[in-house]
């Protein structure tokens, strides 16, 4: 092992390569821990109705370091803020919260919001919401009656946004000289309401949303896109590894039987591979998730039946017809070994030198696979991979519309798996092939 990791670092290229892959396996192992498998997928099939206050299509934070002009969102809650209560008589009571931010940026916001719940016996509460300006104004938004938990986007008003003039987001925080320009400063959002019993209670918050938001950014549902970037690496990883390990290792198998028992069995072997070569994979795979399941299981299941006679038969069976003219192999079956004992202890051990840089070769291969299908709609609609998150880019117009990070993310990290395990693989060839090997 000293000796292999010892020509593994005169490879500049297998170096790099099992950085990326070191890289993959950290964020995998991460992924599974920090969010575990029901709570991903809730977030994931949860769609807007769990972030709620997230803005919508936002750009990641880290490209404010390019465009500090991007505003990020403000959340602020009644808890903490401050509160007055006064009795009006007859069992009537009015709470004036005050909801005040500092909105330092010079870009309007994407939108704005105010979350209201109330407990409420019989009468529900009736709420007056007030937006106070930096320079004093006052602006009467609207007021209504509060269900239990009540939504309000001013964005989304219509009225408000006639009385206006606009939308609310850009006039609410424009300046009365530049209609264009942001008044930066001290913004307040005045809730009063009015409580007609005891047990009735009222807590608000107001979310104004911005354009950057998270690590990678939002989608169309407000989804953080962070849960499938991070999920999207131990459930490519897995896909990869398993589907390369069950066909290659059962390519090998069945080469080498085929190559010892020869005649019929070999024969049989070979024209099944050989039908099994001119069989269309992909548009299998698409009719059997279109007709059948997309269940990424029941995928893995068919790649590897595809994959068990496919092409590397031939290039084992060429090995395993010399293997089986060694001495070594006459020698074993002089002393007496059986036929399974010398397939898998004199012959297969022969062909690992040759399997293991193809195995590696072979796991992005499977990985693009998975991200395919998903692209072309045939994904598991249950996972959050990295495929899913290009289809549905790909399906609201991403690039149209200038989210260009909602497709580069996703396709920069599938790109890096397949350089990672692409440069591995050609130094591991290099390592076991001595034809190969530099002088």
């Amino acid at each position: 092992m000293s000796r292999f990791v010892a020509e593994l670092r005169h490879y500049p290229s297998a170096v790099a390569g099992l950085s990326v892959i070191g890289l993959l396996v950290l964020t995998s192992v991460y992924a599974v821990v920090a969010i575990p498998y029901g709570e991903a997928i809730r977030l994931w099939r949860g769609g807007e109705a769990l972030w709620l206050e997230n803005p919508r299509n936002a750009r990641p934070v880290w490209m404010t370091l390019f465009r500090p002009d991007l505003p990020r969102t403000i959340v602020v809650r009644s808890q903490g803020a401050p509160r007055r209560v006064e009795d009006l008589g007859g069992g009537v009571r009015q709470v004036t919260m005050t909801l005040a931010f500092d909105y330092p940026y010079h870009d309007f916001p994407d939108g704005l919001g105010v979350f209201l719940e109330t407990e409420a016996v019989d009468r529900p509460p009736h709420v007056a919401l007030l937006w106070h300006t930096p320079d004093g104004a006052e602006i009467r938004i609207n007021e209504f009656t509060v269900r239990p938990r009540e939504v309000y986007r001013l964005s989304d008003d219509p009225r408000l946004r006639q009385e206006l003039g606009g939308p609310p987001e850009v006039v609410l925080l424009a300046s009365p000289d530049a209609p264009d320009r942001v008044l930066r400063g001290r913004y307040q959002l005045l809730v009063r309401g009015y409580l007609f019993e005891q047990a009735s209670t009222l807590e608000a918050r107001l979310v104004v949303y911005g354009k950057a938001h998270g690590l990678a950014g939002t989608d169309h549902l407000r989804r953080d896109l962070t849960i499938p970037l991070l999920w999207g690496a131990p459930i490519a990883m897995a896909f990869g590894l398993l589907a390369a390990v069950g066909s290659t290792l059962s390519t090998l198998v069945i080469a080498a039987v085929g190559v010892w028992y020869g005649r019929w069995v070999d024969g049989a072997i070979q024209r099944i591979t050989e039908v099994n070569l001119i069989l269309p994979a992909l548009p299998i795979l698409i009719m059997i998730g279109t007709l059948y399941s997309r269940s990424i299981w029941v995928i893995l299941g068919v790649v590897i039946l595809l994959g068990i006679f496919g092409p590397g038969i031939k290039t084992y069976r060429a090995l395993f017809l010399q293997v089986k003219e060694a001495p070594y192999v006459e020698a074993a079956r002089a002393y007496g070994a059986g036929n399974l004992r010398t397939v898998f202890v004199y012959m297969i051990p022969r062909a690992i030198p040759v399997l293991i840089p193809q195995f590696v070769t072979l796991i992005p291969s499977f990985v693009f696979l998975e991200a395919t299908l998903a692209v072309l709609g045939l994904g598991d609609p249950v996972l959050p991979t990295w495929g899913k998150v290009i289809e549905d880019a790909y399906s609201k117009g991403a690039l149209f519309s200038g989210h260009y990070y909602w497709v580069l993310e996703p396709a920069v990290l599938l790109m890096l798996t397949g350089l990672g395990f692409t440069m591995l693989g050609f130094a591991l060839d290099r390592i076991f092939n001595p034809r190969l090997r530099e002088i």
